[in-house]
Parts: structure tokens; C-alpha cells; sequence
């Protein structure tokens, strides 16, 4: 099976958007950051994902953008949720437990049991 396709990959472009969401609602990050914290838990594989999933995010109103000076080279672009942004995580955070509630339910054989 292409790995690109299979389920757990499908699993993760469902969720990446919102894993970004959560860690820019804690505080402002940059882009770099976002891929670090989001490649160590093996959500995405490298920088070329997240520019654009940004550029979505910000054209929706979910993240809000500031420039800031680098002490290591050019300024670099801020992201944060923005209030719709922080609104949208707290939705996905409850569908999130009631989903995986189910999943592990079903998978759990709770439905022999009714």
C-alpha cells in the first residue's frame, strides 16, 4: 500500500491543521518551530507542508501574523490563533474525544456487550 495513502496518513492531514492551531493558541511560533514540534511527533515530514496549510489558515481567519526582528537573520513571520482560531481547537477538541470514544468502543467489542 503507497504510505502516502493508507489510513494513518489520512489520519494525520485530518489533524495537522488542528495540531497547529493548538500549539499557536499556547503562544506566538514561527514557522520552523511548528515544523520542529510537529516532525518529532511525526505529523509531517517537513517544511514544504506547512507554508501552505499557514497561508490557509491565515486567509480563514484561524491565525493571526506579526514580523518580527531575528537576532540570526532576516525578520522572521509570528503566527498565532486568532480568537476564531482558539474557537475552532476547543470544537475539534470535543468531536476529537467523542470520535475516538466511539472508534475505541467499537474496537473494544462494546457493542457485543449491549
Amino acid at each position: 500500500m503507497d504510505e502516502g495513502r493508507g489510513p494513518l496518513a489520512q489520519m494525520r492531514r485530518g489533524v495537522v491543521e488542528y495540531c497547529v492551531l493548538a500549539l499557536l493558541g499556547r503562544r506566538e511560533r514561527y514557522a520552523v518551530e511548528l515544523v520542529s514540534v510537529l516532525s518529532r511527533h511525526g505529523l509531517i515530514g517537513g517544511e514544504g507542508t506547512i507554508y501552505p496549510l499557514l497561508s490557509r489558515l491565515r486567509r480563514q481567519g484561524l491565525v493571526e501574523t506579526t514580523w518580527q526582528e531575528s537576532a540570526t537573520g532576516p525578520p522572521r513571520r509570528y503566527y498565532r490563533a486568532s480568537p476564531q482560531g482558539v474557537a475552532a481547537v476547543e470544537r475539534f477538541t470535543r468531536d476529537w474525544e467523542a470520535l475516538s470514544e466511539s472508534v475505541r468502543g467499537i474496537i473494544a467489542g462494546e457493542d457485543e456487550r449491549a
